[in-house]
């Protein structure tokens, strides 16, 4: 908070000097207050803390509450359309958990070879397609999480959970997703999605989730903290 305001009385200080020069200006102070308004607004909004997931909204911005249902609405049918052949192949499954929350289940074996942690080829140009529409509704905060079977040690399954959510990370942010909306982690095998006992249950706990959060007005922070 002490950076915060020393960044915005040095930005206020200078344009009070430089604008103080063009005294025949007679829209000066106009001009001047709508700057320092600007600059006030781009420092805050910059100002993002992931430990605890705290963000002070203004280069994302918020929803008000009114509007979440509707911007969800037309994201999650971005996203059906665009993805219709990857949804077709079950290869990505979007689902909507609540009004302020959409899921996609990233299928392992469309994205990732076994204990693998380095994208499929074939996998990266839906990812592309996933991060374009992501990159257009930007009033979301982008969780990814990564899941293996119980396969191998748990250590080794929590690395490898933690490596590919990093790596769909990086991608995402490559590929125009504002690095600052995402925050990732790595869950092992603790949370399946069915029994490890047979091939097809190991398969399906394979994955990487994608939760897209919405940032709501007054509420900025929930959106950061983890969805599950």
């Amino acid at each position: 908070m002490k950076s915060l305001k020393v960044t915005l009385v040095a930005a206020t200080t200078t344009l009070l000097l430089v604008s103080g020069c063009a005294t025949d200006d007679p829209n000066r102070r106009t001009k001047t207050g709508a700057a320092i308004g600007a600059i006030a607004g781009g420092v805050i909004g910059h100002q993002a803390d992931s430990k605890n997931g705290r963000y002070a909204g203004a280069v994302v911005g918020a929803l008000t509450g009114a509007a979440v249902g509707n911007y969800m609405d037309r994201q999650q049918r971005k996203l059906e359309e665009r993805l219709a052949v990857e949804r077709r192949n079950k290869q990505i499954e979007v689902t909507r958990i609540d009004e302020e929350t959409l899921k996609l289940n990233l299928r392992s074996e469309a994205s990732f070879d076994v204990n693998s942690d380095q994208l499929n080829a074939g996998f990266r140009d839906s990812l592309k397609t996933m991060a374009e529409v992501i990159g257009e509704y930007d009033k979301t905060a982008v969780h990814i999480i990564g899941h293996t079977d119980s396969t191998g040690t748990q250590s080794y399954n929590q690395a490898l959970s933690e490596k590919r959510a990093t790596t769909v990370t990086r991608y995402l942010s490559r590929n125009g997703v504002e690095r600052s909306r995402m925050r990732f982690s790595g869950r092992g095998e603790s949370s399946p999605l069915d029994s490890n006992a047979t091939s097809s249950g190991r398969s399906r706990n394979r994955r990487v989730e994608v939760y897209l959060k919405s940032v709501v007005e007054g509420r900025e922070n929930e959106a950061f903290r983890s969805p599950v």
